[in-house]
């Protein structure tokens, strides 16, 4: 079974070296990554690795917090996160980590592990495929309400450094899904539907309005209230806007938690 592997981290001898083993010895497609937080996320987003191997060197607080932005694909079932280390990178990690699940493998690193762990993973890929199992099999019951149910929102913007800041500043309140673009939007549209859509109002091919306009002439989508995200520069343009397309407001970034919060709060309540 061909597994896509994203590849990461400061020891980027390690990196290689691995990236270079899985590729000829497994036949895995590998995806190199700088270990900075805006290319994690735009990677993960974009790919949808199964394996997240990331290969400590020289770690400090800062570079294994940006790996934080990780834990979303970390918590999914369906992804497995190995963590290259030396001792102590590995304390180092424990400490500031926010991931959920990994597994730890020492250097200098045993190919014979490794692979032995790649080997189960397969295969356990491989059986729920003959049992007809998807691996993500998620339901989400949008009647049940056990008193703690939260809303989702979804966030339309092409910058990836506004995209994690805006995710990190709302996820303590709120099920966030970032995406980069108009096309993406719609497709996520195609089996969600959230409570409230950010929306970015300078983008390239779809800007904010064209989205918009779109959303409003989709039935199912009309009702879902749109907040624009916009520049200071873009201020007065996007009030002319607001008279035409009617969204139910907008935010000049960058934005402050309790300005988009309250922003939320005047809109869903």
């Amino acid at each position: 079974m061909i597994l896509k592997a994203l590849v990461t981290g400061k020891n980027r001898k390690v990196a290689n070296d691995i990236c270079e083993h899985l590729e000829n010895d497994r036949g895995y497609m590998t995806i190199k990554c700088a270990p900075s937080k805006t290319a994690l996320f735009d990677v993960t987003l974009a790919e949808l690795p199964r394996i997240v191997i990331i290969c400590l060197g020289d770690e400090t607080q800062d570079t294994v917090q940006a790996y934080n932005v990780l834990k979303n694909v970390s918590a999914t079932g369906g992804v497995t996160t190995i963590v290259i280390a030396n001792e102590d990178d590995e304390k180092l990690f424990i400490k500031y980590t926010e991931l959920k699940r990994v597994l730890f493998l020492s250097r200098p690193v045993s190919l014979f592990v490794l692979y032995e762990k790649l080997t189960n993973i397969e295969e356990e890929l491989k059986n729920n495929m003959e049992n007809g199992i998807s691996v993500f099999r998620e339901y989400i019951n949008e009647n049940a309400c056990d008193g703690r149910t939260r809303k989702k929102i979804l966030v339309v913007d092409d910058d990836t450094e506004q995209l994690i800041h805006i995710k990190e500043q709302l996820e303590e309140f709120y099920d966030v899904t970032p995406v980069k673009s108009g096309d993406a939007a719609f497709k996520y549209l195609l089996k969600h539907k959230p409570d409230l859509i950010l929306l970015d109002y300078l983008m390239p091919e779809q800007d904010g309005p064209m989205v918009l306009r779109g959303l409003r002439a989709i039935e199912s989508y009309a009702d879902i209230p749109v907040i624009f995200l916009t520049g200071m520069t873009e201020k007065n343009t996007v009030i002319q806007t607001l008279t035409q397309l009617k969204p139910q407001g907008y935010l000049v970034k960058p934005a402050r938690k309790s300005e988009i919060v309250a922003k939320i709060i005047d809109v869903l309540g």
